[in-house]
């Protein structure tokens, strides 16, 4: 649904710049759009490299392990279906780490074997756990300390100070989160089984 809606504007604004009279502007847009892509892909590639190379440092030194460790109280609350020592819970773990340093890409593997993991803890295969949809809304709102895409992207576009965000994105993250978790709560109080 989203590329049709993605191309359609892309369809419609083509046809208004010509019919307008603006073909010449459109050429340039989009081969100047382009070599930004490429530009901001090489950059992307760049700060994904890095960013993955510490994240595996930090999982072979056993700081994930750690925040996992630390992470337990708070996931033993959200996720209450879930054993201690689960698998999904080291997932789980690692997947709110990443997404904390900013690192959605690292995230993502994580995420995966996460929901494989919940899906078998599951009785129902038919519908999502509770742990399945807490897990989703935690997971796509994320609290993140370092939001290494915005940075990159600020950079790329020039940025005097790309890091002046980050106190708004925490902020922004904190809200998000806890809008989700409370609002999974209130719905699972008022609708659970």
């Amino acid at each position: 649904m989203l590329n049709f809606i993605w191309g359609g504007m892309l369809i419609l604004g083509i046809i208004w710049g010509l019919c307008s009279g603006k073909s010449a502007e459109i050429t340039t847009s989009l081969l100047n759009g382009g070599k930004d892509a490429v530009n901001l892909a090489i950059t992307m590639a760049g700060i994904i490299s890095f960013w993955c190379g510490i994240m595996k440092i930090a999982e072979k030194g056993g700081i994930i392990k750690g925040i996992a460790k630390r992470l337990m109280p708070v996931m033993k609350f959200l996720f209450p279906q879930v054993p201690k020592n689960h698998k999904a819970m080291q997932y789980i773990a690692t997947n709110l780490a990443a997404n904390f340093l900013g690192l959605g890409w690292a995230a993502t593997p994580a995420g995966l074997m996460a929901m494989k993991e919940l899906q078998d803890l599951n009785k129902d295969k038919t519908i999502a756990s509770r742990a399945m949809c807490m897990f989703m809304i935690i997971n796509m709102s994320s609290v993140q300390l370092i939001s290494v895409n915005i940075f990159a992207y600020r950079a790329q576009y020039l940025s005097q100070n790309p890091s002046e965000i980050i106190l708004p994105s925490i902020i922004a993250t904190c809200a998000s989160t806890i809008a989700g978790i409370v609002a999974a709560l209130i719905y699972e109080r008022r609708f659970g089984k």
